[in-house]
């Protein structure tokens, strides 16, 4: 017997190319009476559709209900705007899909649909035929809503103050909003070889991963070394000097803040502004047109695609992942009030949340007005053929969902065991991929990090909070009276088991560590202002948290004040070093790694302009900065992470068991400053803040991370059966460093950086793009000429080949291998490390009134101040000093037995 075609299941909605020349088009809404598609063309050509056409008077516009039932095929001249209209009356709806073959078809065909049914508003039912409405699975989106009252499905009229007046309970609107509405564009993407010469996918594991999230406008709108048409756009992202930064500062995968195609709020169109960050979608298969470059834009939407396409696989052949931030709780129509450009006017009741106490009303765990209804099985095949499409099309490489909660709940309460989660764990495809959650949202019991089990990562807000506590907040506090103990920063050091150990199999990278993200305060922001100053966003200072455990230091914002300059970037380096020393996959705010500033907005959704914008005005400087100091050493602690083995690895030091029960750990070994365990009541008392965390490798050198939160320099007593080679620490763009004995190193700058500076130089000289040295020429030594000479620099290139790249890394990996084992021997009492010319700083960590920022310029020599060898008072060869309210990273110099 031959088996029932099955049309529930045979089609799923969407613009489908035929080999006919024409298309099928499907879409969703189960609450409708009548669907129509609408077809747009330019009224000076002729129509593809002359002969099937019924001509509608030229009022038709006030009209359209009285003509378009009566008709299967009818069409209207829209003279202001110079388009033709024509109407496809839909079949359906079958299982709640409405179909039509269209006989013609072409390559950025502009179209839309029309819905009729009832009007009351009281039930959630608001169709309005009079409003054009964009399909949801476009793959292209051109035109751009303007705030008219046409686009209202309720009677309104704009008030002489631009805000929208109106009753959203009260009359429907009979005013067409064509004209002033966004318009779906179809992509011919029939081609079987689109995706011929697509790079490799790098496939990033987690255990290496560094994220760096970015904006794709912010990043490189202020950007010196692109021209004006490139700036802000997504060809400037892939542009080979912007590629070469990423590739020098070495994080592995950028996180793009939305680009999926966004109309600014209701509120922010009353106020002429928009919304910047891009959380408020409105589709979700076609990319952000604005991010184009105009050349792209004036050539419509599929040139657009194609710029997004370039971007991605440019960033591939660099060797970045690229992750996309994703909005699927919300969309940017709103509450009720807002207007009708997609999902409301086709099926309102349907694809939100309602109340189910007061009928009409959408429920919201967004802040935004709307919650898309996860607990519809249709919504959640949309959302994950629209990822699928961003990953098998687009290329991208894994995704953050925001306010993931909002797409967790069943019956209003947040589950793990969500169909939404088991639909991304399960899918082939998008199950392989790079799945990160926001795990909060506004609603009832919002806050849920650690819960979303395998594979999923988790922004994790306790380290966040945790780390700024520690370093900033604290510190203001009065002595004896801060909130972070060595439990909680042990906890978070160690991959924050605590809250992400939640079933055998989920290790430490779960953990997304971040100190600053798009929303909220800068890293340079942390330490330059107690309170938020948003008064620009237009809402009186009210938006954004209060809540941002930050420091001024004593002047709110900016200073010419060198010393609390100086705390400042101290305080900033000891965050970064705690984000990347820790277990965990570290994410940074793009421009942190130099100290970019918001001028303390912390909520800068809506500034399209220099306060978001990254300001690159000191990248050409020829002497060194601020700014360049940091990002060298930022760059140094990323590579320094990457080269070592004992971060290449997912699990716990403390791991769960099959039976769900914590195993010690034999890997991690903490003590204080006197070389002492720990007792009970110092794991809980937020007045003990420096201690060391000795981490045990069966086939690597140990590694000793060792943090003093004091203000005062400490004497920490090391491990005595091993000796230790400082590879970084927090106080050394501010001129100290740790070293053995009873005092710390002042580091005076000089002509001469880092290997990995050197490696970086090499790369720019090869690459002559831009200038982010802050130090002097330094002559490449005789293993970098032979390089040079081999891929042959006679002619700069602006671009890296396979060979080239590989090349590089190989002598960063050498260099490196060089800083261990010869540049920086084993240390005893009385040597120093580093580069520079080294002086002592007598800083005896019994003087409580000596601070990290308090320079005895006429220090004396370590001859004057050590004791005799044999003496009494002789130093411990074991004992290092480290600088007061610093972090350190030390490695062994030789292998342990086990």
């Amino acid at each position: 017997m031959q088996l029932q075609k099955l049309q529930r299941y045979a089609t799923r909605p969407g613009f489908f190319y035929t080999d006919d020349g024409g298309a099928d088009v499907v879409v969703r809404s189960e609450t409708a009476e009548q669907l129509w598609l609408s077809v747009l063309e330019p009224v000076d050509k002729p129509s593809a559709f002359y002969n099937q056409a019924v001509r509608l008077p030229d009022d038709a516009a006030d009209r359209l209900l009285d003509y378009m039932p009566h008709y299967p095929i009818c069409s209207r001249i829209v003279p202001a705007l110079g388009l033709r209209e024509t109407l496809f009356k839909m079949t359906g709806p079958n299982y709640g899909l409405w179909n039509l073959h269209l006989d013609k078809a072409w390559d950025g065909l502009q179209y839309g649909f029309r819905a009729d049914g009832t009007w009351d508003p009281h039930h959630g039912l608001r169709f309005n035929p009079y409003k054009f409405l964009i399909d949801p699975y476009a793959k292209g989106i051109e035109r751009a809503m303007q705030l008219d009252p046409s686009m209202f499905a309720y009677q309104c009229t704009i008030g002489d103050d631009g805000k929208v007046e109106g009753d959203s309970w009260g009359e429907m609107s009979t005013l067409d909003s064509l004209g002033h509405c966004p318009v779906s564009v179809a992509i011919d993407d029939r081609d079987a070889r689109k995706h011929d010469g697509d790079p490799e996918h790098p496939h990033v594991p987690w255990s290496k991963t560094v994220i760096y999230e970015l904006h794709v406008k912010g990043f490189t709108k202020n950007a010196p070394w692109l021209p004006e048409e490139l700036r802000g756009t997504y060809a400037g992202l892939a542009h080979p000097t912007t590629l070469a930064y990423l590739q020098d500062l070495g994080v592995t995968s950028i996180e793009l803040l939305p680009i999926m195609a966004k109309q600014p709020e209701v509120f922010l169109q009353e106020r002429v502004r928009t919304n910047y960050w891009g959380y408020s979608t409105l589709n979700f298969f076609s990319p952000e047109p604005g991010y184009a470059t105009k050349k792209a834009q004036q050539a419509g939407a599929a040139a657009v695609r194609r710029e997004v396409i370039d971007m991605v696989r440019a960033l591939h052949e660099s060797g970045f992942e690229v992750i996309m931030d994703v909005v699927y709780n919300h969309t940017c129509e709103g509450g009720n009030a807002g207007p009708s450009v997609c999902w409301r006017g086709l099926d309102n009741l349907s694809f939100y949340r309602q109340q189910t106490q007061h009928a009409g009303e959408l429920e919201d765990t967004t802040g935004c007005g709307n919650t898309v209804d996860f607990t519809d099985t249709h919504n959640i095949t949309f959302a994950v053929d629209s990822l699928r499409y961003w990953a098998k099309r687009i290329g991208i490489d894994g995704f953050r969902f925001d306010l993931a909660v909002s797409l967790a709940r069943l019956k209003g309460m947040f589950t793990p065991y969500h169909p939404f989660l088991y639909a991304l764990r399960s899918d082939q495809l998008l199950g392989n991929l790079k799945l990160i959650m926001e795990p909060w949202d506004l609603g009832f019991q919002g806050w849920r990090t650690g819960q979303f089990l395998s594979p999923f990562g988790e922004w994790n807000d306790r380290f966040r909070d945790a780390s700024r506590q520690f370093w900033l907040s604290d510190i203001n506090q009065t002595a004896g009276h801060g909130v972070t103990t060595m439990q909680e920063m042990a906890t978070r050091l160690c991959g924050s088991a605590d809250l992400f150990a939640t079933d055998p199999g989920r290790g430490a990278t779960s953990s997304i560590n971040y100190i600053s993200a798009h929303d909220g305060f800068t890293l340079a922001d942390l330490t330059s202002y107690d309170h938020k100053h948003n008064e620009a966003n237009g809402e009186n200072n009210n938006d954004g948290t209060n809540v941002n455990h930050s420091a001024n230091f004593g002047v709110e914002g900016p200073t010419d004040d060198l010393s609390i300059e100086s705390a400042r970037e101290r305080s900033r380096m000891n965050m970064l070093g705690t984000l990347i020393l820790s277990l965990g996959t570290p994410m940074l705010l793009a421009g942190d790694e130099f100290g970019n500033t918001q001028y303390g907005n912390n909520n800068a959704y809506c500034q399209d302009n220099e306060i978001a914008w990254l300001d690159w005005d000191w990248i050409n400087c020829t002497e060194e900065t601020a700014e360049s100091r940091q990002l060298e050493a930022t760059a140094n602690l990323i590579a320094v992470r990457k080269s070592l083995d004992i971060y290449n690895h997912e699990d716990f030091f403390t791991r769960l068991s099959q039976l769900g029960l914590l195993k010690p750990s034999s890997r991690v070994q903490w003590s204080l400053p006197d070389g002492t365990m720990p007792m009970d009541s110092d794991w809980r008392d937020p007045s003990v803040r420096s201690f060391m965390m000795h981490l045990y490798f069966k086939d690597e050198p140990d590694a000793l991370i060792v943090v003093n939160g004091d203000e005062t320099d400490r004497r920490m007593h090391l491990p005595s059966d091993s000796t230790f080679n400082l590879l970084w620490s927090s106080a050394q763009t501010t001129g100290e460093q740790p070293a053995p004995g009873t005092s710390v190193t002042k580091i005076l700058r000089s002509a001469a950086v880092s290997p990995l500076a050197e490696t970086l130089r090499f790369k720019r000289a090869t690459s002559p793009l831009h200038d982010l040295d802050a130090h002097g020429a330094v002559g490449a030594d005789a293993e970098e000429n032979a390089a040079r000479q081999e891929i042959g620099t006679t002619k700069p290139t602006a671009k890296l080949t396979a060979h080239e790249t590989q090349l590089l890394e190989s002598i960063l990996d050498r260099k490196i291998k060089d800083t261990l084992d010869q540049q920086m021997p084993p240390m005893t009492a009385g040597a120093h490390s580093g580069t520079g010319d080294p002086t002592r700083i007598s800083m005896a960590d019994s003087d409580p009134t000596t601070t990290a920022f308090d320079v005895e310029h006429d220090a004396p020599t370590p001859e004057d101040t050590a004791p005799a060898a044999g003496s009494p008072n002789a130093v411990p060869s074991n004992v290092w000093t480290f600088p007061a309210l610093s972090i350190s990273l030390l490695l062994q110099s030789e292998r342990r037995s086990w």
